[in-house]
Parts: C-alpha cells; sequence; structure tokens
C-alpha cells in the first residue's frame, strides 16, 4: 500500500506539471478528489485493513489530498492572474485615440427638401436672402402695399409684438431688404419660417 500512494504521488506531481489552464486543473481535481475520484476509492479500500495499518495508509494518504488540494488552490491562483493580465493587455484603452463621435437625430424631412430646393436655386445663380423672423411693420406690410384694412393684418392671422413689431407672416420683407441693400439685377430665394396662426 506504502508504494501505491508513493507512486501515487508520483503521478499527481507528473500530472500536475502539465496542467496548462483552468479546464484541465477541473479535470485534475474531479479524477482525484471528486467523488469517484481516484482518492475516495483509496480510502475506502482502508477499511479492508488491520487498524495500525489502517491508521498509517488513512495519515498518508490526508497528506496526499492536502498536498493535491494546496497545489490546486496554487495553480488557481495563477491561472485567474493570467486570464485577468490577459483581459487587461486585451481590453486596455488608449486614451490617445480620438473619441467616436455620437451622432444623435437626423436632418428634419422639411429641412431636407428646402435644402434640396436651395442648392438647385443656388446651381442657376440665385443666392440666399436671410432677414430677421421679429419683423416691422413697414416691411411686412406697408412696403408690400398691404392696406391697414387688410385681414392678413388682423390680429387673428398675426402675432403682433407691440403695433409696429411682429413676426412675420411671409418671407417677403426679406425682398424687401434686399431690393433697399442691393442694385438690381437681384437673383434670390428667401427660404426661413414665417408664423401665421392658420
Amino acid at each position: 500500500m506504502n508504494a501505491d500512494i508513493a507512486n501515487l504521488k508520483n503521478q499527481c506531481v507528473e500530472e500536475l506539471s502539465k496542467i496548462k489552464n483552468l479546464q484541465e486543473l477541473e479535470d485534475f481535481q474531479i479524477k482525484y478528489l471528486g467523488k469517484k475520484g481516484i482518492l475516495k476509492s483509496k480510502l475506502k479500500e482502508l477499511s479492508s485493513l488491520e487498524p495500525e495499518t489502517r491508521a498509517q495508509m488513512g495519515k498518508e494518504l490526508n497528506s496526499l489530498r492536502e498536498y493535491i488540494e494546496e497545489n490546486i488552490a496554487n495553480l488557481r491562483k495563477r491561472f485567474l492572474e493570467e486570464e485577468k493580465q490577459r483581459r487587461i493587455q486585451s481590453e486596455r484603452i488608449d486614451v490617445t485615440i480620438p473619441g467616436k463621435r455620437v451622432e444623435i437625430g437626423a436632418i428634419h424631412i422639411l429641412s431636407q427638401v428646402q435644402n434640396e430646393i436651395a442648392e438647385i436655386f443656388m446651381n442657376m445663380g440665385y443666392e440666399i436672402a436671410e432677414g430677421p423672423e421679429i419683423e416691422l411693420d413697414y416691411y411686412n406690410f406697408e412696403a408690400l402695399n398691404i392696406p391697414a384694412d387688410h385681414p392678413a393684418r388682423d390680429t387673428q392671422d398675426t402675432f403682433y409684438i407691440s403695433d409696429d413689431v411682429l413676426l412675420r407672416t411671409h418671407t417677403s420683407p426679406v425682398q424687401i431688404r434686399v431690393m433697399k441693400s442691393k442694385k438690381p439685377p437681384i437673383k434670390i430665394i428667401s427660404p426661413g419660417r414665417v408664423y401665421r396662426s392658420d
């Protein structure tokens, strides 16, 4: 029996030296320390021995079990540390690499159409003219020959800020401003927001 335990220990030492990863270590542990493992079967054999021999063999088997458990624990700790280091190396972030810009949202379909129309006109030699959305009554109505009693000037249709300041109801005031500031020929379009309650 002593020779068997010595041979078993030599076998364990050899197998432990060949273990390369956690899965192999798990298989080794089951083989030797599992419910149907080699050490369990050896311990069962003790019942057939004389009491003195049984005590000696039991001591040697327990010593072998402690040796195996200690080596398993050391190997497991080593493999886990190696795995951790591999993961750190593969997941390391290079903080010098520029971040990825996340595009949020998209251009509204009406804005897309407006941009497309503007591009068509610009290709034909037109300019894009812009003006204020808060407009004077003069540019919005007077300069366009819209009389004071015209329904478009009614407070139900136009958002007045004061008697002579309002939110523009169309983009024609931009045309008036351009015509006052530039000499003909003038080729412009004036897309933009307008404000009417209808």
